[in-house]
């Protein structure tokens, strides 16, 4: 059996594992030992790491014959230094992994004005944040062609899920963006995108992007009254740009300050199809509290 290595442990990682389990042994790199537990009862072996501690990264070296890489970047800088470690570590092993899929954002696109984007479109990061994330993307494409790896990049946009909605904002009155003023924005549940990283690592094409947004085409304060409708509570007060400014922190400014539609086209390359297709539908699961009974495996069918 081959060995999977998950990085970046978090709730998508978490929501993987329906799909992985009996088809890989897992190993769940961890910076927190306090993690392990949950972990191995649910069949993954703990490896506790740091990816900002390069000595703590020597075992990963020949160890997984596939990687999901869930990890942020660091939270400063204009690189992605915990990438740069990781892949450090890899390239000391003798057995490079075969496959390599890595969550990242699609921020790296930076403000389109509300165009359509396809996978083909330059990067043009505004934000440090995105500049990190570009980086990650870069030192990864090297390293799949010098080391024969199969790289797939998946480009998120916001995830949500029931547990993954923005109630706190909309309780506090946070505003929204008037119609005129407004942005944008793609959306992909959180368990159709752990379901898409499978597929990539079933069937993702070398170095290939591919654009992880649901068919929403939704502007973002759409989007929170949608969600606010769909959960008793009051629809956002809508500003001007101008008056958002004087209220919104400098992180939510960042994202009215980007407006794109993500063509999500590519993914039918990876077989998969979205429970989730539209925002509606998977606030609609969400009030009902919808769980599927057994994890239908879509993606791993010849």
């Amino acid at each position: 059996m081959q060995t999977l290595l998950i990085i970046g442990c978090g709730d998508i990682a978490r929501r993987t594992l329906p799909y992985l389990l009996g088809r890989y042994r897992i190993v769940a790199l961890l910076r927190d030992i306090r993690q392990a537990a949950f972990w191995r009862a649910r069949g993954a072996l703990p490896l506790i790491a740091d990816l900002d501690r390069p000595a703590s990264l020597r075992r990963v070296a020949g160890m997984a014959d596939a990687i999901l890489h869930f990890a942020p970047p660091p939270e400063s800088g204009m690189r992605d230094t915990r990438m740069r470690r990781l892949l450090a570590a890899l390239n000391r092993g003798g057995h490079p992994p075969r496959r390599f899929v890595y969550l990242g954002a699609s921020g790296v696109y930076g403000d389109c004005g509300g165009a359509r984007v396809a996978e083909t479109r330059l990067v043009c990061p505004l934000t440090e944040r995105a500049r990190r994330r570009v980086d990650a993307e870069r030192q990864l494409r090297r390293f799949g062609r010098a080391g024969n790896v199969r790289v797939s990049i998946l480009r998120a946009p916001g995830i949500y899920a029931a547990d993954r909605l923005p109630l706190e904002r909309l309780r506090r009155g946070t505003p929204a963006l008037r119609e005129r003023d407004d942005v944008f924005t793609s959306h992909i549940h959180a368990d159709d995108l752990a379901r898409l990283v499978c597929a990539a690592l079933r069937r993702g094409r070398p170095n290939r992007v591919y654009n992880a947004a649901d068919d929403s085409c939704l502007k973002m304060g759409d989007y929170f009254d949608l969600v606010a409708d769909r959960c008793g509570l009051p629809r956002p007060p809508r500003v001007s740009r101008q008056e958002a400014e004087k209220t919104l922190s400098p992180a939510q400014l960042s994202f009215i300050g980007e407006s794109r539609r993500l063509d999500n086209a590519r993914i039918r390359e990876l077989g998969a199809r979205l429970r989730y297709p539209r925002v509606v539908d998977g606030l609609d699961a969400a009030r009902i509290d919808v769980i599927p009974a057994q994890a239908e495996i879509l993606f791993f069918k010849p």
